[in-house]
């Protein structure tokens, strides 16, 4: 069996001289390996390059379709905060109009009652009347007494005021039965408010409800107590023209009213707890701290048999880097294996780092809101290239970022 690749002989003329160079089977196939190792070499770089500029639109794509959809559940969220107040002051509306028909139908009933008073005392006077007068006639007429016509006459006073006591008789009856047909007006019109304020409460319960359900499970993917972060936020955002007052409302001779006191009493703390969530998410790290176009590098856990402690975003020298949380900065300067590095504590024991900087924009001790710019990408310190190693401590102790940052992403 021939040869593969043949001895072959390249003949090379100059001027009136020829050359020739043997070609053996050896140095062929070495050609053809070197050939299409440059080619695979050329085919690999061109694929990662395409790659890598696809993963970064996409990335970019993704950041601000989260933004946008940050801003979207922004406005609805307020949105909701006002319909909740809107339904509140609905609610407080028909609660003081409740406590004021109640207490015009107490009156009427208490005039009522007054009025049979009068009524039958009225009564009882006509007929005393009605007896001494006949008393009075029989008499006369037995004894013929001379002064039969002055009694008469009296008797006849007395006839004119027993007939202005039946007027006025008939007239407090007839009153009574006014007051009668106003306290079942006004008592069918309370039960028809009683319903309406039923309604509306049903309706703030489940907006409530559907309100906090999905905050509280924000702070459980963060890994953070829910309880225990919301008692915190009571007590360091709690002032005056924050505190809701209780409902207070007269019940008086209306037990069933205490029930819708009490739940009136119980979403206000609702509101006052939701008021509490919002204050809460606001101080947690729930932001990307790299908006452009970045890809991660390494995960937070063991990596070469030592721990980790954040995420690594690499991308350009100078990219923006943003802070995820309000806070204030304590540390801004350089620290060995960091290099240029950001510190910024927030409430609940919280703390957020942003290390291998090109560039600090803050001062210690300034105050920072979420999505303020405070440095820029950089290679400072033990780096390999141009990224940053952001890390989220609890307490002292490095947790695992991308539960705050899936949170945030399930927020959104």
């Amino acid at each position: 069996m021939g040869c593969a690749l043949p001895e072959r002989r390249l003949f090379i003329r100059y001027g009136d001289h020829v050359r020739f160079v043997r070609l053996s089977p050896a140095r062929q196939a070495l050609a053809w390996a070197g050939g299409a190792f440059l080619v695979a070499w050329c085919l690999t770089v061109t694929s990662v390059l395409i790659m890598n500029s696809i993963g970064s639109l996409t990335m970019r794509e993704q950041v601000k379709r989260e933004q946008a959809l940050f801003e979207a559940l922004g406005r609805e969220r307020d949105q909701a905060a006002m319909e909740a107040l809107a339904a509140q002051e609905r609610f407080a509306a028909a609660m003081k109009q409740i406590s004021s028909m109640q207490s015009n139908l107490l009156a009427l009933e208490t005039r009522r009652h007054e009025m049979e008073s009068e009524f039958q005392a009225a009564q009882a006077t006509l007929s005393r009347t009605m007896d001494e007068r006949d008393a009075a006639v029989s008499a006369a007429a037995a004894s013929q007494d001379p002064r039969s016509e002055e009694l008469a006459a009296t008797l006849d006073l007395l006839t004119l005021a027993l007939a202005e006591t039946v007027v006025k008789r008939d007239q407090a009856a007839t009153k009574a039965k006014e007051a009668v047909r106003l306290a079942g007006e006004l008592e069918f019109d309370l039960r028809l408010r009683k319903s309406e304020s039923d309604r509306i409460l049903h309706q703030i319960e489940k907006a409530l409800i559907a309100s906090v359900e999905p905050l509280d499970e924000v702070l459980r993917e963060a890994g953070l107590d829910s309880e225990a972060v919301l008692a915190s936020a009571g007590d360091v955002h709690s002032a005056p023209k924050e505190a809701l007052v209780g409902v207070a409302v007269s019940t008086r001779g209306m037990a069933s009213l205490d029930d819708e006191t009490v739940r009136a009493n119980r979403i206000l703390e609702r509101l006052d707890e939701l008021s509490h969530y919002r204050l809460a998410l606001e101080s947690l790290p729930l932001a990307m701290p790299v908006q452009d176009a970045f890809r991660y590098t390494s995960p937070f856990g063991r990596r070469w048999g030592r721990m980790h402690k954040g995420v690594d975003m690499a991308g350009p020298v100078g990219t923006p880097v943003y802070a995820t949380a309000d806070g204030v900065v304590t540390f801004a300067g350089w620290q060995n294996g960091y290099g240029r590095i950001i510190i910024v504590r927030h409430p609940f024991g919280l703390e957020t780092r942003y290390p291998h900087l090109n560039a600090i924009r803050v001062e210690v001790g300034q105050e920072v809101a979420r999505g303020e710019r405070v440095g820029d990408m950089g290679n400072s310190g033990r780096s390999t290239g141009s990224h940053l190693h952001y890390e989220v401590r609890v307490n002292g102790e490095a947790v695992d970022p991308m539960g705050y940052i899936r949170a945030g992403r399930d927020l959104l």
